[in-house]
């Protein structure tokens, strides 16, 4: 299936979850947060959060410095 991550079109196996994409996409779940279709996903929802065709993801990712 085919979804928007960070404005570019992503395919993904069906039945992929948000945890899923996470991993996926090579991002540690701890340092990235998920907003699907404007909404913030919580971290404990990540594992049931069924993704579906065509939505919007952008993954933001935790990045330290000082």
């Amino acid at each position: 299936m085919i979804l928007e991550v960070n404005g570019e079109a992503t395919e993904v196996p069906e039945g992929t979850t948000a945890e899923d994409l996470v991993t996926l996409l090579g991002h540690r779940s701890d340092r990235v947060a998920i907003e699907i279709d404007g909404r913030v996903c919580p971290r404990h929802a990540r594992p049931t959060t069924a993704l579906m065709p065509g939505q919007h993801i952008e993954l933001v990712s935790f990045v330290g410095g000082g």
